[in-house]
């Protein structure tokens, strides 16, 4: 998995995280917040920058584009399906983990009245969920589901995918090896657009 500014021959799937939000806090599968017009402008840049190695300038950088169903991913998502005139698949499992109680919750404020629960959280996440929120073993389950049955499909060429932190990160940590007690170390930057080794696509 890479984020630098080449792709490498061959690469054929992107997974591209939405940009700035209008929400705050914690912002998981149980907040469809909207883009901001910054969020959205650093998406169309990210992609203007960062498309496949080995195109003509005319030629379409993507031939399909699977989303998480959230109005973050999905809006865009479904702006560039139009404009580029390939399909669009929905994903539900590719939406972020949930946060349960802690939805729409800054992390400040949290330290005020969950201190204790937020800190188990942070060093433990596998073993620590929010309060009533989604087990990071189930969340890890439920994208590499909807990974193997909508994003890594034999034959399918250049992939572009919207979705989440999270979800970037399960898939990073799955195909790099990562222990899942690890997951929060991993970079997932907003509107950047990480490229996977076609090598794992299948995996």
């Amino acid at each position: 998995m890479s984020t630098g500014a080449s792709a490498g021959d061959g690469a054929r799937v992107g997974l591209l995280r939405h940009g700035e939000t209008t929400g705050e806090g914690f912002c998981g599968a149980g907040s469809d917040v909207p883009l901001t017009a910054r969020g959205q402008a650093a998406m169309e840049g990210e992609l203007a920058r960062r498309r496949p190695p080995g195109l003509d300038s005319g030629e379409p950088a993507w031939d399909r584009i699977v989303t998480s169903p959230l109005q973050r991913c999905q809006g865009p998502a479904s702006a560039w399906a139009e404009r580029w005139e390939v399909p669009l698949v929905v994903e539900p499992r590719l939406r972020e983990l949930h946060f349960g109680t802690w939805e729409g919750r800054s992390a400040a404020a949290l330290m005020e009245t969950e201190a204790d629960a937020l800190g188990r959280f942070w060093q433990d996440p596998e073993g620590c969920p929010p309060p009533q929120g989604e087990a990071l073993g189930a969340f890890r389950e439920r994208v590499l589901a909807g990974w193997r049955e909508s994003v890594a499909t034999p034959g399918t060429a250049r992939t572009l995918v919207v979705t989440h932190g999270g979800v970037i990160r399960v898939l990073r940590a799955h195909f790099e090896g990562i222990p899942l007690a690890e997951l929060l170390s991993i970079e997932a930057p907003l509107a950047v657009l990480h490229w996977v080794d076609p090598a794992r696509v299948q995996a």
